[in-house]
């Protein structure tokens, strides 16, 4: 058996481990509402009346779809949906190879793997549904310094270890007053393939091509630096060494109480990472997907204000046509709840940022379509 395909097969069965064990339930689970005594939640969850729902893949939606999952279960008893966080490659490479219900990708798919598609959706193609928006915020470790601005250009310098020291001419004029220690700037990428990766490459090309000469990719393309795997050993990293700097979902900052820069991208104040901050910067993103297809192209240069600019959107990733009979029903029951305003809403609890309206709508008229 091929390598790719054992690896599909081998995280598949953890998953149904995780279906046939309720290893999802918790003490906010159904059986916990009914132990204690508990009503369950009011929802407006339009639910399917039972099935089992495998996903897996980007890991900076992992924390929403945990939230989701244990929702959606509670209003739908008859319902399991399992999600494997294993990176968006892995969870792209997995629904190809047709393990999987659905698959999360911090960018849309390829032309190649949406031809590829179609040999896991029979009479038609694999289409990215946007799901959760995300703030790729920039956390740093520095002694005394509680507020840090920098901008596109400083940024790439410092990650292709251009800029060594934090008290380099360029971050000094960035933050005038700021007593910057005469220290040397720990950078830490990741070191695994990550959507994560692939979008602060893409607002790093895109905002500061001269200094950033690298392709769009989910491997970490900038020279020297401290490697790390996954969001939380980077944010691990940064939050234990003094002079560190690198980059994680602002969930990550949030739980370790990592301070995160503001980012000057010529508007008339430097913007903060936040929820609010981030739905702004994807507003401005514009669909250029076709079919039902709605992958987004965003707007890594802009100047408006209060938009944050280092911003990912997450895509479920699912077959328009050709979905499997026993799962179809609950797929779409599952991801209509997410694409709610209910599920949406639910999202800035846990340092997501909701689709902005017009995007969200889209993803609501595709849901039922799907077959």
């Amino acid at each position: 058996m091929p390598a790719s395909r054992l690896s599909g097969v081998i995280a598949t069965a953890g998953m149904l481990l995780l279906l046939t064990s309720c290893g999802l339930v918790d003490d906010e689970s159904p059986a916990a509402d009914r132990a204690s005594g508990r009503q369950p939640v009011a929802s407006t969850i339009e639910c399917a009346t039972q099935g089992k729902v495998l996903g897996s893949g980007s890991t900076a939606q992992q924390n929403a779809m945990k939230q989701w999952i244990k929702n959606y279960e509670r209003a739908c008893k008859g319902v399991r949906i399992a999600y494997w966080g294993q990176g968006s490659g892995a969870g792209v490479a997995q629904f190809l190879l047709g393990e999987t219900a659905f698959g999360g990708s911090d960018s849309a798919l390829k032309p190649g793997q949406a031809d590829q598609s179609k040999r896991v959706c029979p009479g038609g193609r694999a289409i990215d549904l946007p799901m959760v928006g995300g703030t790729i915020a920039i956390g740093y470790h520095l002694s005394g310094v509680h507020d840090l601005v920098l901008d596109a250009p400083t940024l790439a310098r410092i990650f292709d270890s251009e800029i060594t020291r934090w008290d380099d001419p360029a971050i000094k004029k960035l933050n005038p007053g700021a007593s910057l220690p005469a220290l040397p700037i720990h950078a830490v990428h990741r070191s695994d393939d990550s959507g994560t990766t692939q979008n602060l490459n893409a607002y790093l090309a895109g905002a500061a091509p001269e200094q950033w000469p690298y392709p769009k990719e989910k491997t970490w393309q900038g020279k020297g630096g401290q490697a790390a795997s996954g969001s939380d050993g980077v944010a691990s990293e940064v939050e234990g060494n003094d002079g560190a700097i690198g980059y994680f979902e602002l969930s990550f900052a949030a739980a370790r109480d990592i301070s995160t820069v503001r980012i000057d991208t010529g508007a008339a104040e430097p913007v903060a990472a936040t929820v609010q901050t981030a739905s702004a910067g994807i507003g401005s993103a514009k669909v250029v997907g076709t079919d039902g297809d709605l992958a987004l192209k965003l707007d890594y240069a802009t100047k408006a204000e209060g938009a944050y600019p280092i911003v990912l959107v997450t895509y479920e990733i699912v077959c328009n046509r050709g979905n499997k009979a026993e799962t179809l029903p609950a797929l779409k029951s599952f991801l209509t709840y997410t694409a709610s305003e209910e599920g949406q809403q639910a999202l800035s609890g846990f340092h997501y940022a909701p689709l902005p309206v017009g995007i969200a709508a889209k993803v609501r008229e595709v849901i039922p379509t799907l077959t």
